[in-house]
């Protein structure tokens, strides 16, 4: 069923050390990405953990380009507590790898087609193989995969007007944080398409890299078991952010107990 724009409109959401996170689940973040596909609007979605928000935080550029998105899902355990310690009751996670199943399937049903951007292209071949496994009626408008390094303006001129000319409507971008924000919001009125940045997704699907058990999802210890999978791509990055967002966040919590405002602490209610 599809939202009326009062529901639309009901959107809550709190800012946890300057990002904005939206308050929403796996079904109603689902059912909008649906509607603007169908609407043909141009828009983007961030799919948010701690290593975005540091992100966020130490980039006034980038916390613009994440706060204007149209919808910034707690992808990361720690965003749902977060948002539970802000006084959000039933808070849930919308992990950007189970929301692409989602929105493929949806997706699927609607007659819409997608498309995928990011990856190598042996990682996208074992993906779609997936996809069409999971999902035979997707539609698969383009596939493509850039090279691991600053696209000339000529190349990025060629791979949007290929990802216009499939007639895709929601395009997935696997391409990591904060390269695939900021690709999505450079071309937001390029392409008439929903995009998504789901990071990993595409490897986690399509079998290349493994996830996290879900005892440890659950339990906000992703982040651990990727350590180990990659130490030395990852341990700068946690090490450097993890404890940061800690201190900030608890900072902000006694912040809010005692009416101090620190951060950004907007909200819709």
């Amino acid at each position: 069923m599809k939202l009326t724009n009062r529901q639309r409109n009901l959107l809550k959401h709190r800012y946890i050390v300057g990002m904005r996170v939206d308050i929403t689940s796996y079904e109603d973040a689902t059912q909008r990405i649906l509607d603007w596909a169908q609407a043909r609007k141009s828009c983007y979605i961030c799919v948010a953990n701690v290593h975005m928000t540091m992100e966020v935080y130490d980039n006034p550029a980038f916390a613009s380009v994440v706060n204007s998105a149209a919808l910034v899902t707690p992808d990361g355990m720690p965003l749902v507590w977060a948002l539970t310690a802000l006084g959000v009751k039933n808070a849930s996670r919308v992990y950007g790898p189970t929301l692409t199943l989602y929105v493929c399937e949806a997706a699927a049903k609607a007659g819409i087609p997608i498309g995928l951007y990011g990856g190598t292209s042996e990682s996208l071949g074992a993906f779609v193989k997936f996809l069409h496994q999971r999902f035979p009626d997707l539609q698969i408008a383009c596939k493509i995969s850039p090279p691991f390094r600053p696209l000339t303006p000529e190349e990025d001129d060629a791979y949007t007007q290929q990802i216009v000319e499939s007639g895709a409507r929601i395009l997935f971008v696997g391409i990591g944080c904060p390269r695939q924000e900021l690709w999505m919001a450079a071309h937001k009125n390029r392409i008439p398409a929903v995009t998504l940045g789901v990071g990993a997704a595409f490897d986690f699907h399509s079998g290349r890299v493994k996830q996290a058990p879900s005892w440890m999802q659950k339990r906000g210890m992703e982040w651990l078991f990727r350590l180990i999978m990659e130490p030395k791509r990852l341990w700068k990055r946690y090490f450097k952010h993890n404890p940061r967002f800690l201190l900030f966040f608890v900072m902000q919590w006694l912040a809010s107990k005692f009416g101090w405002r620190l951060f950004e602490t907007n909200s819709l209610d």
